[in-house]
């Protein structure tokens, strides 16, 4: 029996007024550990180029590395619904590089949708994917990949103007196949009227509780991150002491001595013994 959760099963939730929980992670061994957890989707965002490799942003993120840890995260989670983030380059230099692109997340990665940042500049994109049966994710809201034309990110729909354009925008992109979206950094009161507006799953990231779902960073969520972390944001446990914590416990029994032990040891084998006795001392005279 098929038991991977879909867009479908996500409408459905909606439809019953059920909540889903979704969460940004980016390796096969934290995504096992998450799905575990029980959420009903992964986003492997563009985000990774930030927490994992250092950027200050994310637009170093490639498609290559993209894909390759998609693919990591379902072989850690092949039942979530899994989202893939397109990075920065990768769908706004033409129709075919977009589909080309996108198709490498959902035939290398595994991916079941995939997501983009969106403006009217690509409704087309949007259309073109959806018409070539792509699942479209469509993130409006902050743009984080609009870094270097805004030169910082500041909420969005905090105003009467910005609220009917996101409004316009989020009936734009349902019109033209996205099968969800997420809002970034929305005023609430303005997420809200999109989520009672459209049709489809919104997932809600800094835009308030009345979203279908919502999705957070696995290393804020885990308190892995020393950068500030957004209002919106949520630490649930203090991971990264207790990481520091264990690890340096580990450091003082390499330096006495007291790790390894016999019991973290391999030995040569009992039928070996004697024949292995026998030739030590050979090699003792």
């Amino acid at each position: 029996m098929n038991t991977r959760v879909t867009i479908a099963d996500l409408v459905d939730a909606r439809r019953a007024g059920k909540k889903f929980a979704a969460v940004s992670c980016y390796d096969y061994t934290t995504a096992r550990l998450v799905a575990a957890a029980g959420v009903e989707m992964i986003l492997v965002g563009d985000s990774a180029a930030e927490i994992l490799l250092g950027h200050d942003s994310t637009l170093p993120a490639t498609m290559d590395f993209m894909v390759t840890i998609t693919a990591a995260v379902r072989r850690g989670a092949p039942n979530v619904c899994l989202v893939a983030d397109m990075p920065f380059l990768s769908y706004q230099t033409g129709l075919k590089d977009a589909l080309t692109n996108a198709g490498r997340f959902l035939t290398e990665g595994g991916a079941q949708l995939v997501k983009l940042e969106v403006g009217e500049a690509q409704i087309e994109v949007v259309k073109a994917m959806s018409d070539a049966g792509i699942g479209v994710m469509a993130h409006i809201g902050i743009k984080p990949q609009t870094i270097g034309k805004m030169g910082r990110l500041r909420v969005d729909g905090d105003t009467t103007e910005a609220a009917a354009m996101m409004l316009d925008l989020a009936d734009a992109m349902v019109e033209a196949g996205a099968v969800s979206l997420l809002l970034e950094g929305t005023a609430r009161d303005v997420a809200k009227m999109v989520a009672r507006r459209v049709p489809v799953p919104v997932v809600g990231c800094g835009s308030g509780p009345d979203c279908d779902g919502q999705i957070l960073v696995i290393a804020d969520i885990l308190g892995l991150t020393q950068r500030e972390m957004p209002k919106f944001s949520k630490k649930y446990m203090e991971g990264g002491k207790a990481m520091t914590a264990a690890v340096a416990k580990y450091v003082a029994q390499v330096h006495s001595g007291k790790f390894p032990d016999d019991k973290h040891s391999y030995h040569v084998r009992k039928s070996e013994a004697a024949d292995f006795t026998k030739w030590r001392k050979q090699q003792a005279e």
